[in-house]
């Protein structure tokens, strides 16, 4: 089955495409020469997962995307304290190329401007422009995953075009902001804009910021986390030049756009996010980048204010039913069919709260397992905060696995959003585990199902006797009518005698801790229950109601106890099969309580 996360970023790959606004950066010539149609869109988890759309593997210079990066490996070289003394983190309000320092410091105002960028590349050491740059290219590499090369092309048009810089260089020098040749840090920072990249690599780039600095795939520790929320802070308030506040309103993660058509974000904790698209507004932003950035943010609720308490939440648990039947106590051969078939279905238990990133984990997790799947039940009970976007993925998953012939079902006793119509949501894990056997036993039992209601002496606790001892015990029975909600045994009492179902249903049960009134197990005609008293005597420790009108045979105490003179060896026969059904009785529970562990 499809992810329906990868449908979603696909919608908004489609929303985007037939935006032509904007025109490509014209001061540098390379960059004026690319598809003016080229459009990528790559999500990355802060697992490393990648949903990819477009030309995710074209190549572009990372341009201005490439000052965080540089920044980091500046505050990594030299700690907060010396970077902060040649580069401030205030929003300039201004263009990105602006010839300036703050008036109140002498300092570049941010290191996502052209000035501060500057000054952060003279940061980075090394002997000469050549192993500086080595040094960059690297570090860029590790946060990608892969590495990366120079466009050498791109380099030699900005480096004969970028008079401008080199006029900021050299201002940075006459103020001692820069030491020795500005025009080599003028250099290195042109070096480092022509790196090339792909939307794929950003994305992973974006990601690694988004884990914390830990590179996701590789695992590479490359940013000291306390560095990391350094440059994201950085990159929330200076990333978008003078468009800022309009993105951090609009969208809300910290981001960084480049010239050559290309924004990173990052929602911490969570995703990377990597757009390509040359055509840019009159801020320097690709249109269709901001666009499709706004449009995921809105989607999938990206807003970083909108995280309340956890980054991420995800599945706790899962097993087939097979590993954890219900209370139903089934014939053997409807548990074998169960046995042999109980993997198919599966319930994932989430907890947590439960917003894009927790979601996008579940779904993507279910749905590589889901081609094997007939019944799937997601135990929602220890979610505490279901979000909008979860509660569009999950519908939409559910939907996508019942087009594949997957039925599913909620266990959601607040019913949090679920629509009335959903009859599929249980209160109880008990209950959706007996959902889903049925189900099984419908699709693979072939016809083998218990009946809905038996004579006498078609019960297998009669059944196969001879003609003789047969007609003998029936005569023993009495028949027995109850209606739906009417106690047959009540917990305390004295043994009441053994109980034959011939038509209904009947439920055992005992209050809980909580309260509350649990379901020990659930009879079928076929079955019988009362046994154990009858064997060894004592009170009865479970209450027996009828869940539909039921229909009973019943060997009362002193008939049963009459029994030992009058045909002995028929009582013997009686017991050996009366202590088989007892010893089924405590395999099934044992199943259970393995399973489960608890009566909730």
């Amino acid at each position: 089955m499809r992810n329906v996360v990868e449908q979603l970023v696909e919608e908004v790959f489609d929303h985007c495409r037939n935006n032509q606004d904007g025109a490509p950066a014209d001061y540098i010539p390379e960059l004026a020469a690319v598809d003016l149609d080229s459009f990528a869109l790559c999500l990355a988890t802060s697992d490393g997962h990648l949903y990819a759309h477009g030309d995710a593997d074209r190549p572009f210079t990372i341009q201005s995307v490439s000052k965080p990066f540089t920044y980091a490996l500046a505050l990594s070289e030299h700690g907060m304290d010396a970077v902060a003394e040649r580069i401030d983190v205030e929003p300039s309000g201004e263009p990105f190329n602006e010839i300036s320092l703050d008036p109140v410091s002498g300092r570049p105002r941010n290191p996502m401007i052209n000035a501060g960028a500057i000054t952060a590349a003279a940061l980075i050491p090394g002997s000469d422009v050549a192993e500086r740059f080595e040094h960059l290219r690297s570090y860029y590499s590790r946060f990608a995953g892969r590495e990366l090369s120079l466009n050498e092309a791109v380099y030699t048009s900005e480096a004969r075009t970028g008079h401008r810089n080199r006029a900021i260089g050299h201002m940075l020098r006459s103020f001692d902001i820069v030491d020795g040749d500005p025009d080599e840090a003028v250099d290195l920072y042109f070096r480092q804009c022509s790196i090339d990249v792909t939307c794929r690599d950003l994305a992973m780039m974006a990601a690694t910021l988004a884990n914390n600095g830990r590179q996701p795939l590789t695992d590479d520790k490359v940013l000291d986390p306390e560095l990391t929320r350094r440059v994201l802070s950085v990159m929330t308030t200076c990333g978008m030049y003078d468009a800022a506040g309009d993105w951090v309103t609009a969208v809300g993660m910290p981001a960084k756009s480049g010239v050559s058509g290309c924004v990173l974000a990052v929602l911490p904790g969570q995703v990377g996010v990597a757009v390509f698209s040359p055509r840019l507004d009159q801020h320097g932003n690709s249109v269709r980048g901001v666009a499709a950035c706004r449009e995921l943010s809105r989607r999938l609720e990206l807003h970083f204010l909108r995280v309340t308490r956890e980054a991420r939440s995800t599945i706790r648990s899962s097993h087939g039913v097979d590993a954890v039947p219900s209370r139903q106590r089934r014939a053997p051969e409807e548990r074998a069919v169960l046995d042999r078939h109980g993997s198919r279905a599966r319930v994932y238990e989430l907890h947590g709260d439960l917003l894009f990133a927790g979601t996008e984990i579940a779904v993507r997790e279910i749905t590589a397992q889901s081609d094997n799947l007939d019944a799937l039940v997601l135990d929602v009970r220890r979610v505490d905060d279901v979000s909008a976007v979860a509660h569009r993925l999950l519908a939409r998953m559910r939907l996508a696995l019942a087009e594949q012939g997957c039925e599913s079902a909620l266990i959601d006793p607040e019913r949090r959003g679920t629509p009335a119509h959903d009859e599929r949501v249980f209160d109880d894990l008990d209950a959706a585990t007996q959902w889903c056997e049925d189900l099984l036993l419908e699709r693979h039992g072939g016809g083998v199902r218990i009946p809905t209601k038996i004579d006498l002496p078609a019960h297998p606790l009669l059944r196969g006797l001879g003609q003789t001892d047969q007609d003998h015990l029936i005569g023993e029975f009495a028949i027995r009518e109850y209606g739906m909600d009417e106690i047959v045994v009540q917990r305390g009492s004295p043994r009441s005698g053994l109980f034959l179902v011939l038509a209904g249903q009947v439920s055992t049960t005992l209050p809980g801790i909580d309260g509350a009134t649990h379901r020990v197990t659930t009879l079928g005609a076929g079955m019988s229950f009362g046994e154990i008293p009858m064997l060894v005597g004592g009170e009865i420790l479970a209450d027996t109601r009828a869940d539909t009108p039921t229909r009973l045979a019943v060997l009362s105490p002193d008939r049963f106890d009459r029994l030992t003179a009058a045909a002995p060896q028929l009582k013997l026969l009686l017991l050996e099969r009366l202590a088989a059904t007892a010893y089924g009785q405590l395999d099934s529970v044992f199943r259970i309580v393995a399973g489960q562990g608890d009566l909730g």
